[in-house]
């Protein structure tokens, strides 16, 4: 009897249910994205740490088993990884594994490189962000060959080659799904939004500190912060310092609709991460009609409305000049199609 084809995806943390918007949106729009597209594949995701709860259910067609870490110590991981092991033995007895697709180099990656090497299945592991960082001791664990690695950005790509001597020999940057979006024009009476984690990484206070900037030729600025984490208090903090309470608004965590929405109402989207692999909400800020501003370039080729300045002291310059322009621009701009993507993941096993 033939057995049925099956993919495996191995990640921290999915989402619990439908609901659960702001659990990785950029993975969600793809798993739902390679579902769709490859209807005949059934798609498990084993994910390793969250939901908290464990659990086998159906996400959009996807079956999810949760075996719920919680990002216990050491000990509780390794009975983690052994829940993992056992779980990928039943579905390899029951299923043709078209492969195993790993997200970070870390524990999902090492899990799914020793199944995988065991029982002869590709194996892919997408670098999605500071796995490719120096430091990273499941590197030297994994030993990664050039062929087995995606990086999500050509940034990504040349830093892990500068840290460990190899070039990932996939780059493929995550991508959008346009229906998640509005339709129609909406009124652009948010000058300058951001959203993201809350974490120094981020430097939001230098969000705060480019409002302030241009405080003197736009009194009236009107800027939001979406996300939450430990700078909050800080952020806060911070802004009644400088008196900016009526200019700029922290919304904490929202549903990722909700921020979807907020930058089609956003003239800029201004991302002052110091360190980024390729932030999905570059592409989802262009599609949305915002001129997004960044001080990392993530790819080399990116399209006229994503401004990148030399270092931050010209991040205020160029807000300036789109501030001031009456006759911007806010049209919809599609970098990175979901489907696109999809496909060149799917292609890499086979689909």
């Amino acid at each position: 009897m033939t057995k049925p084809k099956a993919l495996v995806i191995l990640t921290p943390g999915f989402p619990a249910d439908g609901n659960d918007t702001t659990c990785i949106p950029a993975m969600q729009v793809f798993v739902r994205a390679l579902k769709q597209s490859n209807p005949q594949l059934h798609i498990i995701v084993v994910s390793f740490q969250y939901p908290f709860t464990a659990s086998r259910y159906y996400w959009y067609g996807v079956e999810v088993i949760a075996l719920a870490g919680k990002g216990k110590g050491q000990l509780f991981r390794l009975i983690t990884w052994q829940r993992v092991w056992q779980t990928l033995k039943k579905l390899h007895q029951k299923y043709e594994l078209a492969g195993l697709l790993s997200f970070w180099i870390g524990e999902c990656a090492y899990i799914g490189n020793r199944f995988a090497k065991k029982y002869s299945l590709p194996h892919h592991i997408w670098m999605l962000g500071q796995d490719a960082k120096a430091g990273n001791e499941y590197v030297n664990r994994i030993k990664p060959k050039k062929e087995s690695l995606i990086a999500i950005s050509d940034f990504l790509a040349n830093e892990f080659r500068i840290n460990y001597g190899i070039l990932p020999a996939h780059v493929i940057p995550s991508g959008i799904d346009v229906t998640l979006f509005n339709e129609g024009n909406a009124d652009r009476d948010i000058d300058i939004l951001g959203a993201g984690s809350l974490i120094p990484l981020k430097q939001y206070h230098l969000f705060v500190n480019i409002v302030k900037s241009l405080i003197t030729k736009f009194p009236d600025v009107k800027a939001v912060i979406c996300g939450k984490g430990p700078e909050m208090d800080n952020l806060k903090i911070q802004i009644a310092k400088l008196k900016l309470e009526n200019n700029i608004l922290l919304r904490g965590e929202l549903p990722h609709p909700e921020v979807l929405a907020l930058m089609q109402r956003s003239k800029v989207f201004l991302h002052t991460s110091l360190y980024e692999g390729y932030s999905t909400v570059l592409s989802e800020a262009l599609y949305a009609g915002c001129h997004a501003v960044s001080l990392v370039k993530g790819m080399n080729n990116r399209p006229a409305q994503h401004h990148v300045p030399d270092n931050a002291e010209h991040l205020p310059d160029i807000i300036k000049e789109l501030l001031k322009n009456k006759k911007l621009v806010h049209e919809p701009v599609l970098v990175y199609p979901v489907e696109s993507i999809a496909a060149k993941v799917a292609a890499l096993f086979g689909h």
